[in-house]
């Protein structure tokens, strides 16, 4: 299906399309929001949500996407990732929005006045531009919200700015969001993202030691170049066939086994099954204690069920979702 097709057809709100620079993505005028959304916070979906309102008025409300993190290419290191692009997708997808998804290689040596005319005029067929109050384009970043509105005004588009959205006075950044998951204040983390803080990763075989305390768990590895959580114990919530269920996750080297490879670890109450191999997604909600040795395996195997007794209570009176 060539992309005139697509364009013509109004692809899903899922659909993630890659395409020459001279092709137009949309037949149909378009509401685009601009920014990284790396983490996809509350400042984040403010924009997008921003653009999703001109759905309205029959513009396709769309996100547009670099293949990469700009800071990879200009700097050679990204910040660490916040969510994996495949739960990137799924909460666009519940926004009710397309992405699209260009190659930063391909911008980043155009002028703010390039961008605007060959990427949101031609390719993307945008009436309307959604950004934040922070947001920089164009070569070296040079450009800024204040030039945008100039450039839009100029090819009669109508410019949307988002204001900053703030956490305990201060605006949310993906920033603060990673200091936060570093430093176990994951309930904060929560707060500036709008949901729990997610990762899906592939389950791996282990050891099988919660089989043997009784308790099994699931053993998820953190990719490079992922943020990795502060060393704890959390309640936290997995996602199995569709439904969310009650687990306690500890991110750790398990000490009472002497081990020394940092995985989350993930209980799952309630569930019996075989895992390995899916990608099961997993929720930090709130920080319980830091993970520490056990004089006996059997210490260990009481405490992780008094946790997960905790984190039952925790869910009576928060709805699991």
């Amino acid at each position: 299906m060539s992309l005139h097709e697509i364009g013509t057809e109004n692809p899903s709100p899922t659909e993630r399309v890659e395409s020459p620079m001279q092709s137009t993505i949309f037949d149909k005028p378009s509401a685009v929001a601009l920014g990284t959304f790396d983490g996809l916070h509350i400042g984040h979906t403010a924009v997008i949500e921003s653009a999703a309102a001109f759905k309205a008025q029959g513009l396709v409300p769309c996100v547009l996407l670099f293949d990469k993190h700009p800071q990879v290419v200009l700097t050679g290191k990204a910040p660490a990732e916040i969510l994996p692009v495949s739960l990137r997708k799924k909460e666009l997808e519940k926004m009710g929005v397309h992405h699209f998804t260009i190659s930063f290689e391909e911008v980043r040596g155009m002028t703010a006045a390039d961008f605007v005319e060959q990427i949101l005029v031609k390719r993307m067929n945008a009436k309307v531009v959604c950004c934040g109050y922070d947001y920089r384009f164009g070569h070296d970043g040079a450009g800024d919200a204040a030039l945008l509105k100039t450039l839009c005004e100029a090819s009669n588009l109508t410019l949307k700015v988002a204001a900053a959205v703030n956490f305990e006075g201060e605006p949310v950044s993906s920033t603060r969001i990673r200091a936060a998951i570093e430093n176990g204040s994951i309930e904060a983390a929560n707060a500036m993202l709008g949901r729990a803080f997610s990762y899906n990763f592939k389950v791996v075989g282990g050891k099988k030691l919660g089989r043997i305390l009784g308790v099994p768990t699931i053993n998820q590895s953190f990719p490079e170049g992922f943020v990795v959580p502060k060393s704890g114990v959390y309640v936290s919530k997995a996602s199995v066939d569709g439904a969310w269920h009650t687990a306690v996750t500890d991110i750790g080297v398990r000490p009472t086994f002497n081990e020394s490879t940092l995985r989350s670890e993930t209980c799952i109450s309630d569930f019996e099954g075989d895992l390995y191999g899916q990608e099961v997604e997993v929720g930090l909600v709130k920080y319980l204690r830091a993970e520490r040795k056990f004089p006996t395996p059997q210490e260990l195997s009481e405490q992780i069920r008094r946790d997960i007794e905790q984190a039952k209570a925790y869910f009576k009176t928060v709805y699991l979702d």
